[in-house]
């Protein structure tokens, strides 16, 4: 929603405004010039970027016209989830998860939140590193490294996504350059022409400089800024659950790990105390 508010805010202002002060809107469209600039910026793009950030476009678009996926809701199953799952292990021992952490899909423990079992990614983190406890692993500092290192990674793999959107960002300003030019180029052909058709010809070169600066500064920029907000607010779920889990392994009760928990996550999205308290308040083990 943002994505297409914004988008059209951009439109009406800029030329809103050029048709306000007297231009001629038709002067603008230049369909070659546009056809230059962004299939130069899709070319561009295709060869600075590997396979995986390629496939990954149609989830970027969804992301930006979607925004963040995980809502406030999302963070109070997350925390119940873990209230039961360390409540589970403080009953009856590591061995009680072994057979959800094996077959998580099968889980009753998991399917009894569902924002957290279809999330993939996220049951197997939990998975992987209740594996390991069950293993022996009971050192806080490496496992708090190894978690690190594993959610470094994953936001390096964002952050391919957005600096290849800001890339087309830096590019397309050239770009409008080099439209600009093999317009001069077009117009330097024709100059025996009369002076209105000189105009027209010089005019149609300058919509490249213009355009490519418009889409990049208007739509290309923004949404990089966009995706790494996106990005960063749901990062926040992993660091929860890393909180939560290395507090578990610290010795924390469960009540207690489920607000270190709590406190990973940022403001607008946090529930309170009372509400994770009342969450989880009658949930069973």
């Amino acid at each position: 929603m943002r994505l297409i508010v914004g988008s059209i805010i951009v439109i009406l202002c800029v030329f809103g405004g050029y048709a306000a002060m007297g231009g001629k809107l038709g002067v603008l469209w230049q369909p070659f010039e546009f056809v230059i600039i962004l299939g130069a910026a899709i070319g561009a793009f295709v060869i600075g970027n590997p396979g995986p950030v390629l496939k990954a476009v149609p989830s970027m678009f969804g992301t930006l016209m979607k925004g963040p996926k995980y809502k406030q809701e999302d963070y109070v199953e997350l925390l119940g989830m873990q209230y039961s799952l360390y409540k589970l292990i403080k009953q009856k021992g590591m061995l009680a998860i072994e057979q959800h952490i094996e077959n998580p899909h099968d889980s009753s423990l998991f399917n009894a939140f569902p924002s957290f079992a279809n999330n993939h990614h996220a049951v197997e983190f939990v998975c992987d590193y209740m594996r390991m406890l069950t293993m022996g692993a009971n050192n806080v500092h490496e496992i708090d490294a190894l978690m690190d290192e594993e959610l470094e990674t994953h936001h390096q793999e964002q952050e391919r996504i957005v600096g290849a959107m800001q890339s087309i960002a830096d590019g397309t300003p050239a770009l409008g350059i080099v439209a600009a030019v093999l317009g001069v180029i077009k117009t330097m052909g024709s100059i025996t022409e009369p002076p209105e058709v000189l105009g027209h010809l010089i005019g149609g070169a300058l919509v490249g400089t213009f355009f490519g600066v418009f889409v990049a500064y208007g739509f290309f920029s923004p949404m990089a800024a966009s995706l790494k907000s996106t990005f960063e607010a749901e990062s926040k779920y992993y660091l929860s659950l890393k909180a939560g889990l290395l507090a578990h392994i610290a010795g924390q009760p469960p009540v207690m790990a489920v607000e270190f928990a709590r406190k990973a996550l940022m403001s607008d999205v946090r529930p309170t105390f009372a509400e994770v308290e009342a969450s989880t308040a009658n949930l069973p083990a």
